[in-house]
């Protein structure tokens, strides 16, 4: 299964991704979850220790690997390089596990009408299709704001691009067009949820602005989430409430993907 969870940043992309991670561990699967966020947080919300998490590195920006792997150096653009290099040994080389959850992070994959055509996007790019088409594990991918991860040849592959919001409208505006985009690609699995709710007024007032979207649920509004981020501890692990909804979540993914 592989599940995308996208957003405005700072709507809980991370939190909910930490949290699906581990119910489909409880589930008896092998997870590997994708920190593709700029903020690179997915490995502390996984209960990663910070001395660790912040000894990381991106492999967006592993010079030497990059080197080794393209014939260029990163950020290098205009001249050679291999387009697809080889990347199948990059998550069993570089990701860490923490609770039963494998995280890799990979860092950004720059838009491609950002204009860089250089050495680090081609092996990001590689990456990611080699990712959803080849990983046979539950594949969770934590991303920044938008879908420019995937081309027409891997968006087949998304079983589910989920779309996280929060009650305010700037995050539903930034939902409305990663739907829009996810059509273009032909994503047909876009599912909803709706984090921080503080009452079901919140929760009526998103699904009335988004109105065509299937919801997958709602995690309400809850400090223990803060407090683990605070404390360097898995948000799963005091975040127990949150943690009940997820199972759900991830028995409903489950149920989406085998249609």
């Amino acid at each position: 299964m592989k599940i995308a969870i996208t957003g405005k940043g700072g709507v809980g992309k991370t939190t909910l991704a930490a949290l699906l991670a581990r119910a489909f561990v409880e589930k008896g699967q092998k997870v590997l979850a994708i920190d593709a966020d700029p903020a690179t947080g997915l490995a502390a919300a996984c209960g990663v220790p910070p001395e660790r998490a912040r000894e990381i590195t991106p492999v967006s920006e592993m010079d030497d690997l990059i080197y080794e792997r393209t014939g260029a150096r990163k950020g290098e653009t205009g001249g050679f390089f291999r387009l697809n290099p080889r990347v199948d040994d990059i998550p069993d080389r570089f990701a860490v596990e923490q609770n039963g959850i494998r995280i890799l992070t990979m860092g950004t994959v720059k838009s491609a009408g950002g204009g860089c055509l250089c050495p680090e996007n081609a092996l990001l790019r590689s990456l990611v299709t080699h990712l959803l088409l080849r990983r046979g594990e539950v594949l969770i991918m934590d991303m920044e704001a938008g879908i420019e991860h995937f081309g027409r040849g891997t968006a087949d592959a998304v079983d589910a691009l989920v779309v996280v919001v929060d009650p305010g409208r700037r995050s539903l505006q930034t939902a409305l067009k990663i739907c829009d985009l996810a059509s273009g690609l032909g994503i047909e699995r876009v599912l909803m949820v709706g984090n921080r709710m503080r009452s079901t007024q919140d929760e009526e007032f998103v699904s009335s602005q988004l109105p065509d979207i299937e919801i997958l649920g709602y995690l309400p509004a809850d400090p223990s989430a803060v407090e683990s981020d605070r404390h360097g501890v898995a948000v799963f692990e005091l975040a127990t409430g949150l943690m009940q909804r997820a199972r759900a979540m991830a028995d409903r993914l489950e149920a989406v993907s085998s249609r």
